[in-house]
């Protein structure tokens, strides 16, 4: 599991570095946000994990290019999920201002 003890957080994070352990392996991370770094190293620390259960491995490698295509398909994914969305937000919006032409040219007719 991804940890990181309190005071050590806090110690490192004045040289930019966070000491996380993944799949029972220590890192020195750097970065801007600590607790946004020790976020993402339990994310991927879990991942591994349940790819490790459910694929019985303990060859680390694999399991780090089997978790990192889990995310990857996670990724692509919502990704996919967020282009659909906007293409039906454009969608609705032409067909709002279509409406809404209609509307006005009807209003200018009466008028």
């Amino acid at each position: 599991m991804a940890t990181a003890t309190k005071n050590s957080t806090l110690k490192d994070a004045q040289n930019g570095s966070v000491r996380v352990e993944i799949f029972d392996q220590a890192y020195n991370l750097r970065g801007t946000d600590p607790e946004y770094i020790l976020k993402l190293a339990e994310y991927v620390d879990s991942k591994m994990r349940a790819v490790a259960e459910a694929t019985n491995t303990i060859d680390t490698v694999r399991l780090a290019v089997l978790a990192a295509l889990n995310v990857a398909d996670e990724y692509h994914l919502l990704k996919r999920k967020q282009e659909s969305g906007a293409t039906d937000y454009q969608k609705r919006a032409h067909v709002l201002a279509e409406a809404l032409d209609e509307v006005l040219d009807e209003n200018r007719k009466a008028g």
